[in-house]
């Protein structure tokens, strides 16, 4: 099974896959390792991964603090693709990754090593659409997914050949902005959901805000996937002074969160899940 197959095996039909994203390298090299577990023990069906670049045009404010302290830690392309192949063998993990990393590398040398490390799908953010052309062709050739964004402007026929690119997901972005932390999904976020399932086979997810159960919740009535990261980065950078079970506790435990409404939401069982269950 390629990478992008089991991106897409990671979305059944019966409920919405939950997509937690960490910042490699925060908040120090080994603790991120420990951020990736206990999204895999809480329940999380694909890890979305973001390699930290020093001018992440997409990020908001928290996850722009957790790159440039991971810059600081150390955290380079080598040891991204060392802490996703430490997770890739029990869930699919994506790369959010900005292409002056991948240029750097080189395209195919990237690609080579991302397929090694068992990345199963990239999000690159600062390429668009319309010249992923050769990029796109490569990621298939590697059995990596290619994951390209859908914003709330985006034209129907945008979103169609958006959708006919996407060989892992589409990821939907709930504004036409940067990440951050929301406390309602922002208006227009369902019904671009909407529009791009109506364009495209692949699984459709939606990100860029969602920081509680109920905007997951409301997503879920036409996401295939959510995905939550400012809210989560946020709890690993309060954990400060905190023990590493205490900070970690309660990223798993709003993880576990999630899921129950998801589940709740899609009716997948009759009863909630709590914390010990692990998802």
């Amino acid at each position: 099974m390629t990478g992008s197959e089991r991106l897409r095996a990671a979305f059944p039909k019966d409920r919405v896959a939950l997509m937690p994203y960490l910042t490699a390298g925060y908040p120090t090299l080994e603790a991120a390792r420990e951020v990736g577990e206990a999204y895999i023990a809480a329940g999380a069906d694909v890890v979305e991964i973001g390699v930290p670049f020093s001018d992440p045009l997409a990020d908001g404010p928290t996850i722009q603090a957790t790159t440039t302290q991971a810059l600081k830690n150390g955290a380079d392309l080598d040891y991204c693709l060392d802490l996703a192949s430490g997770l890739a063998g029990r869930v699919p993990v994506v790369f959010l990754v900005y292409y002056n990393v991948v240029f750097a590398r080189g395209v195919e040398e990237f690609l080579r090593a991302a397929e090694e490390a068992g990345v199963s799908g990239l999000v690159v953010p600062d390429l668009p659409a319309d010249e992923v052309g050769r990029f796109a062709e490569l990621c298939g050739e590697y059995g990596v997914g290619l994951c390209p964004l859908a914003a709330p402007t985006s034209t129907d026929e945008r979103l169609a050949w958006i959708g006919k690119l996407a060989t892992g997901f589409v990821y939907c972005v709930s504004v036409a902005g940067v990440t951050g932390a929301r406390d309602e999904l922002p208006p227009g976020a369902v019904e671009l959901l909407r529009r791009t399932r109506e364009r495209t086979d692949a699984p459709v997810a939606l990100g860029f805000g969602i920081s509680s159960p109920e905007a997951a919740a409301e997503a879920a009535s036409e996401a295939d996937g959510v995905i939550i990261g400012s809210k989560l980065m946020q709890l690993v950078g309060e954990g400060g002074s905190e023990r590493a079970g205490d900070w970690l506790s309660k990223v798993r435990e709003a993880i576990v969160g999630v899921r129950q409404e998801l589940h709740l939401k899609n009716q997948d069982q009759t009863q909630p899940l709590s914390p010990e269950d692990g998802g």
